[in-house]
């Protein structure tokens, strides 16, 4: 009789352990430069934030139901999130 399936091919797949074993190296394809400084940085990040929480915006304004609430949600955590980094700003540079 002939077999249908296949046999599973042979792997000589390492196991979790051995892929944990192994030495990290990050990439370095988007690093972030560390000469930077701190208030740059959370100057972007609050900018992005500010991006994010209008594009979410816009989109659940297009939406009902469920869906909205969802979009809702992650504006919710955004604008947070961006209330945090701009508080954060302003300990580190108040603006007299």
């Amino acid at each position: 009789m002939r077999k249908v399936t296949p046999d599973p091919p042979q792997s000589d797949t390492p196991s979790f352990a051995d892929i944990r074993a192994l030495p990290r190296t990050p990439s370095t394809m988007f690093i972030v430069n560390p000469e930077v400084e701190v208030q740059e940085l959370l100057g972007f990040a609050s900018e992005g934030l500010a991006s994010a929480c209008v594009i979410i915006m816009d989109q659940a304004d297009r939406e009902t139901g469920p869906a909205r609430n969802t979009l809702l949600g992650v504006h919710l955590i955004l604008s947070t999130i961006e209330t945090t980094v701009n508080r954060a700003l302003d300990q580190l540079a108040p603006i007299d």
